[in-house]
């Protein structure tokens, strides 16, 4: 049942594990549908079911020879849906119960026998309002099968099952390919994420060294925010993926080890870029109320310059103003001008010197 956008659909909640693919997809394009994509693959080749025999339990019959198993793809599935995959593939109830509810922790568990359940976030980046968005991967892996579950709309793994089937000497190394494929595309969208976080940050050192008075503190709090959600999605995943890289999992085929320390590698250098991310924001925040500190030191000692400057005309005409008769210079023809020429001349005095010290 393959879409090539892998655009979210869903079947009919009544859809069993023994309805053809072709009769889903019929269905799919008036209800929508949940199963986005159910393939076989043996020795790295995606085998073709018979037309009259295109179903689950065929593609589970099918994935029972050696080298083979069965990819089902998911698309925010409802219990019952769910339920029906979790009994034709037999797969754990507390598992099953995650990646129904989603908004779980990345995290790595091993359930009765080879049955592997992973949880991964997804993240997208949102350039309008500086925003990082996440979904979440769910991934079952057994010896003869993989389902993935996923939410949200990042990382559709539509480009990912065909950018698999064109490495056949990737996808023979069985369910655990796909699961490094996923887990691979996923980690390249963090890097992705990270870049664009990476040029907010510049604007907003650009933005607080500048002369320009700027009101960076609400961006540099809500780009804090992101930061605080992307290292919730890369974190946990580094003990999982290290796991793989050293294959310390068992029933995982040794030569996949290799493929995951490549992964490893990109998630320890993304989880360097979001320390050093949160590090300059929180510098820059530091910056910037240092820098209101000065601006407000610089105004205080503006208005105090423009006040003493207004002190000595005040005093002058204070005291020049109190209508005594015995006042010196009160009567005299140029006390007038007088009083003006010292107002202005010690207004010169004091403008000088505070241009001079840095004042005004």
């Amino acid at each position: 049942m393959l879409f090539a956008d892998e655009r979210p659909c869903r079947t009919s909640k009544t859809v069993a594990t023994h309805v053809t693919l072709e009769a889903a997809i019929a269905a799919g394009r008036d209800n929508g549908r949940v199963i986005v994509d159910c393939a076989v693959y043996k020795g790295g080749v995606r085998v073709t079911l018979p037309p009259g025999d295109r179903d689950i339990a065929a593609a589970l019959a099918a994935a029972k020879h050696e080298s083979a198993f069965v990819w089902i793809g998911l698309y925010e599935p409802t219990d019952e849906e769910m339920g029906q995959v979790a009994d034709a593939f037999g797969l754990h109830p507390l598992a099953v119960e995650d990646a129904v509810r989603a908004h779980q922790r990345p995290k790595l568990e091993r359930y009765s026998g080879d049955q592997l359940f992973m949880v991964l976030k997804t993240l997208w980046y949102v350039d309008e309002s500086d925003a990082v968005e996440t979904g979440e991967i769910a991934i079952f892996v057994g010896g003869n099968y993989v389902v993935t579950v996923r939410h949200g709309s990042g990382s559709a793994l539509a480009v990912t099952r065909k950018d698999l089937e064109e490495r056949r000497d990737v996808l023979g190394h069985g369910p655990y390919s796909v699961l490094h494929s996923v887990c691979d595309r996923v980690v390249d969208a963090y890097e992705q994420v990270a870049r664009e976080l990476q040029i907010d940050v510049d604007e907003i050192e650009l933005s607080v060294f500048s002369e320009r008075r700027t009101k960076d503190s609400q961006r540099i709090y809500a780009l804090k925010r992101e930061v605080a959600e992307f290292r919730r999605a890369v974190e946990p995943l580094r003990e999982p993926v290290s796991r793989f890289a050293q294959c310390q999992v068992a029933g995982m085929p040794t030569e996949a080890a290799a493929f995951f320390r490549d992964v490893f590698d990109h998630i320890v250098r993304v989880h360097e870029q979001v320390e050093s991310l949160d590090h300059l924001l929180s510098s820059a925040h530091d910056a910037l109320m240092a820098r209101i500190s000065v601006q407000q030191n610089d105004d205080m000692r503006k208005i105090s310059a423009w006040v003493a400057m207004a002190a000595i005309p005040t005093l002058v005409a204070g005291i020049y103003g109190m209508n005594f008769d015995n006042m010196p210079e009160l009567h005299w023809t140029y006390g007038y001008p007088m009083a003006i020429g010292i107002m202005a001349v010690a207004c010169l005095v004091l403008y000088r010197l505070f241009k001079r010290s840095g004042w005004l």
